[in-house]
């Protein structure tokens, strides 16, 4: 029996789709074309394309790269979101984002045109932040919809020396984490449950939880920016669903690698870990826009941190790369035993 097979005899969790099952879909129809310089895989970012491969020198000696990634979860903030999440993923790749679209679907019977202008300012602030073109995309409204969808599309362009991809960690390599974890696990959680915190929190300290989103942020592009100026990076990845946990097994996964993850050296920001702790959530599954995840030759770590902080982004060693047979491992303490996986992310443990 196949993978599809068995999966066609279950229904899916809301979420990401089993890795397995999209790695079998993935190689079973994602075929190579020309110009496609990284094609789908469990991990990467962004898809690379050489467009001079039958077209001339449109880009001489710059990759595009193509990500595409959809909010489709309740938020006021979702114009914003779309720029920044898919802008993430082409920072991950050692690129500059240049260009998005959008495809706006909004909900029948409760789409306004207030509602359409806020979500098209959004987007448009957000891009202007980092000076992206917001290019062109669809609008519509869309039947059986309880709320508005964004599929937001960035282009970007790297310098074809310039290239990271999810699978360049090399053994001996340092992983770095910058930021923290659970970022915007943490705005999320904030946000959904401000009624039950107000009655134990202070206001003034849930609103501080509620603007992670912006402070310190989900955003990694200057993170990404900074870090490859500064160092030598073999491989970078942002972890989203499934956390900072999930994010480690598919870079290791990319890259063909074991890791060995240090817990101590985990950061996790004292409002994001009284959150958890109050709602039973571990935030090592916890989604985690906002940090991003370095491999680096150990003798670069210290510059690429100072650089880092210098920035005013916190940063910190989590952890090696070794050999694959030694597995993913998690080190808490002197005690050693496999990374924890999560099949969903932890934030829908929040909704049950």
């Amino acid at each position: 029996m196949t993978l599809c097979e068995r999966h066609n005899r279950m229904s899916l969790p809301v979420g990401k789709l089993p890795a397995d099952l999209l790695a079998d879909l993935l190689a079973k129809y994602a075929l190579p074309g020309p110009g496609v310089v990284v094609g789908p895989g469990i991990g990467e970012d962004a898809a690379v394309l050489d467009p001079s491969l039958g077209s001339g020198q449109v880009f001489g000696d710059r990759y595009l790269v193509a990500k595409t990634d959809p909010i489709t979860f309740a938020t006021d903030t979702i114009g914003w979101y779309a720029v920044n999440v898919n802008a993430n993923d082409i920072a991950a790749m050692g690129a500059t984002p240049r260009w998005f679209l959008a495809t706006l679907l909004l909900p029948e019977g409760r789409a306004t045109p207030e509602m359409a202008e806020e979500i098209f300012a959004q987007m448009s602030q957000a891009c202007q932040e980092m000076g992206v073109s917001l290019c062109g995309g669809h609008t519509e409204i869309t039947y059986g919809l309880d709320r508005p969808i964004v599929v937001g599309q960035m282009l970007g362009e790297v310098a074809r020396d310039r290239l990271v991809t999810s699978a360049g960690a090399q053994v001996g390599d340092a992983i770095i984490l910058t930021k923290g974890i659970a970022v915007e696990g943490t705005s999320i959680i904030a946000r959904e449950r401000a009624t039950d915190l107000a009655a134990d929190y202070p206001a003034e300290w849930i609103a501080r939880c509620q603007n992670f989103l912006f402070d310190p942020g989900i955003s990694v592009v200057r993170d990404a920016r900074i870090v490859t100026a500064a160092a030598r990076v073999h491989a970078m990845h942002d972890p989203t669903e499934g956390g900072l946990a999930m994010g480690l097994y598919e870079l290791a996964q990319a890259s063909g690698a074991g890791l060995l993850v240090e817990r101590e050296a985990i950061s996790i920001l004292p409002e994001t870990a009284e959150l958890t702790r109050r709602f039973g959530l571990d935030p090592l599954g916890l989604i985690a826009s906002g940090s991003l995840l370095i491999a680096l030759p150990a003798e670069d770590a210290p510059a690429a941190i100072h650089a880092l902080e210098g920035a005013g982004i916190g940063a910190a060693v989590i952890g090696r790369v070794w050999e694959p047979e030694r597995g993913i491992k998690l080190d808490s303490g002197g005690l050693t035993e496999d990374l924890p996986q999560f099949a969903r992310d932890e934030i829908a443990r929040l909704f049950e």
